[in-house]
């Protein structure tokens, strides 16, 4: 048992065990800086792709250094460095202490370096002049007389063994105030005090909080523009725990000041702390954090607290729209007419895009045509990364769609209408689940930077009534000839209804898809070409006899037939097209808002900082002693010779040699080896 004892101990304590486990945590420490740590799993999974998030998050790639595996790699670490100090301290103390004065006269001829003189010195004053000579040179020597001679034995250069000790124990305070200020505390602090993880759903109860006593720990506060805070989140595998402040932080104002290209440049917080001895006015900026009483409040992030928010329900059929009032974040509204509910979720005031290169309106159409590019048309706001030009495009705001059954759908639209190939269009994003990208319906903006335009030829085209009634003024329009206009008429109808999915081709559900299913189907492959031309004059023509229509009906006056008029209608065929792929019954617009800002604090309780702080001054104190700083010992022994002076040898010693050494040699033999004047 003993030699197995033994032999695990040796393990432990060498050198190659303590470099394979630096060299563990060296890669560990690259992943989690690499990997972005504590992010959704949704955004993993964008990232990754859904096996290797898994394998991942299997792994607990996400975080690092809260990770049974890190952790319990860095105990062996501390295990491991602690008996190497334990096994060489002893060893170093008694070198440190001994002068090496037992070392025979005729070993000194062994050294590689060793010079020999004979002086004219009488032998009762030699000692006393070779100890001066070497307080001189800067060494402090120890004198052992002998019967057959003097030894002088000094030394330099005794704090390098120091270092050994310095760099060692700087790791182990380094590894111990990383174990103090990681999970490993706050873990600790649940099972004592029977607090249990929550999970992300439904209310946080007593059993979710710890109390004011949790040693160590890193926790996000959120605080609302004029409200108070004094609960932290701590972010833990699995869920989350709160952490109870012992005292409360008041949100006073939150400044945020932005770039020309509307980048954020500064961010912070006017705020008041209060606690039991008092209350402090401080103001919280990045890298600029208030410590209190062991805490530091550091400026995390911004959000939203809470802004208030003026909605307006458009339907995409026929209905009558509605206005609602709603916060970001708060309850629920429900929709008149329909099981769904709508939840407020977002508004960015400043969004900035980069509009370096983005798809041409021939392209868009083109890829529209077919069901296969369909989702490059609705892809993310456009925008190619080979060239970047930032622009800020005004608020926005999210929300959900939530149905009966609890299934929900995200929506991301903007304010104001942006210029997208010399068109302006609305912006309205959708996606199915946070692990997608929203896909964004570029519906035009009309006459009066508005989008009721598109939303009126929306809902006209899924009128039955006027979709006869402008098939009908397209065929009378186009030819004078009654059979000519039977034969338009039909043919108007047909792409009506198709381009509106009444009419469907297999699973195509209208749009231009829809046409162009149709063509595959029921057109030859030497006429496709030409009738696609054909279908798509009458589609043109149709719908602006249809948005003619819809204008009278509602006493809407029509713009004049300009450029302006030609690009609105261009896109409201492609919007149209896009809209039968757009999944939502209605359409929610922001009117107006009213905005309330927030703070995210990171609040730390480090005490294991203060041991890192030591332990990295410790290892650049360490590592300097053990590199720049060189031991050496020097011996001279003097012995009387036959001719009344004396015979002196000169040995010097250091465990590292080189032409620096060989130089201070030649140096101490000059200044020890010299004939007196």
């Amino acid at each position: 048992m003993r030699p197995a004892l033994r032999q695990l101990k040796d393990l432990l304590a060498s050198m190659r065990f303590a470099i394979a486990l630096l060299s563990v945590i060296s890669i560990a420490a690259v992943i989690g800086t690499v990997v972005r740590q504590r992010e959704p799993l949704p955004n993993y999974v964008n990232q990754f792709g859904p096996f290797w998030a898994e394998l991942f998050g299997a792994l607990d790639l996400y975080t690092v250094y809260s990770a049974a595996w890190f952790l319990l790699i860095l105990a062996f670490l501390v295990l491991s460095t602690s008996l190497c100090i334990a096994r060489q301290a002893p060893k170093i103390a008694r070198d440190w202490r001994d002068a090496k004065l037992s070392i025979r006269a005729q070993s000194l001829r062994a050294h590689p370096h060793h010079a020999e003189a004979e002086l004219k010195v009488d032998a009762a004053a030699a000692p006393a002049l070779a100890l001066q000579r070497l307080q001189a040179a800067g060494w402090q020597a120890r004198i052992d007389a002998r019967p057959e001679g003097t030894l002088l034995a000094a030394r330099k250069g005794k704090v390098n063994k120091l270092g050994y000790l310095a760099a060692h124990g700087a790791i182990v305070l380094i590894c111990l105030g990383g174990l103090l200020d990681g999970d490993l505390l706050v873990q600790a602090a649940m099972r004592l005090q029977g607090k249990q993880l929550h999970e992300g759903s439904g209310a946080v109860e007593a059993r979710h909080v710890l109390e004011t006593s949790t040693p160590a720990f890193r926790a996000n506060l959120f605080v609302p523009e004029g409200g108070k805070g004094e609960i932290a989140r701590i972010d833990l595998p699995g869920g989350s725990v709160w952490q109870r402040l012992p005292f409360e932080l008041e949100l006073k104002r939150f400044i945020v000041e932005y770039y020309d290209t509307g980048m954020p440049k500064l961010f912070a917080s006017e705020v008041l702390l209060r606690d039991a001895d008092g209350e402090r006015s401080a103001r919280i900026e990045v890298n600029k954090p208030l410590i209190h009483k062991g805490y530091a409040l550091y400026q995390s992030s911004f959000d939203d607290g809470g802004s208030r928010l003026q909605l307006r329900v458009e339907p995409l059929a026929a209905g009558q729209a509605q206005t609602l009032q709603g916060e970001v974040g708060g309850a629920a509204l429900a929709l008149q007419g329909t099981e769904l509910r709508l939840e407020p979720s977002a508004l960015r005031v400043i969004n900035v895009e980069d509009f370096g290169q983005v798809r041409g309106s021939d392209e868009a159409a083109r890829a529209a045509s077919q069901p296969a590019g369909l989702g490059t048309h609705l892809g993310s706001a456009a925008r190619d990364p080979a060239a970047k030009s930032l622009r800020n495009i005004g608020p926005s705001f999210g929300y959900k769609l939530r149905d009966a059954a609890g299934q929900a759908r995200e929506y991301n639209h903007y304010m104001l209408p942006t210029e997208l190939d010399g068109v302006s269009v609305f912006l309205l994003g959708v996606r199915e689940s946070q692990a997608e990208e929203f896909r964004y319906l570029r519906a035009p903006a009309d006459e009066n930077a508005s989008l009721q335009g598109w939303l009126r030829l929306r809902r006209a085209l899924l009128d039955a009534e006027l979709r006869q009634q402008a098939a009908q003024a397209y065929a009378r329009a186009a030819s004078p000839r009654a059979d000519t206009q039977q034969q338009l008429l039909s043919s108007a109808v047909r792409v009506l209804n198709l381009f509106a999915g009444t009419e469907r081709v297999g699973e195509v559900e209208g749009g231009l898809p829809g046409l162009s299913a149709f063509i595959e189907r029921d057109v030859p492959q030497p006429e496709r070409e030409r009738i696609s031309e054909v279908l798509l004059r009458i589609l043109n023509g149709s719908l602006l006899e249809l948005d003619r229509l819809a204008r009278e009906r509602q006493g809407v006056a029509l713009p004049p037939p300009d450029e302006a008029r030609q690009k609105f209608m261009a896109q409201a065929v492609m919007a149209l097209s896009d809209a039968a792929f757009f999944p939502a019954p209605l359409l929610v617009t922001l009117e107006s808002f009213e905005q309330r800002q927030a703070s995210v604090f990171q609040v730390a309780r480090a005490p294991g900082q203060k041991l890192v702080y030591l332990g990295a001054v410790l290892l650049i104190v360490g590592v300097f002693a053990m590199l720049y700083i060189r031991e050496r010992r020097l011996w001279l022994w003097i012995a009387a010779d036959a001719q009344g002076g004396t015979h002196w040898q000169l040995a010097l010693a250091s465990p590292r040699t080189g032409v620096d050494l060989d130089a201070e040699f030649d140096r101490l033999r000059t200044q020890l080896l010299s004939q007196p004047s």
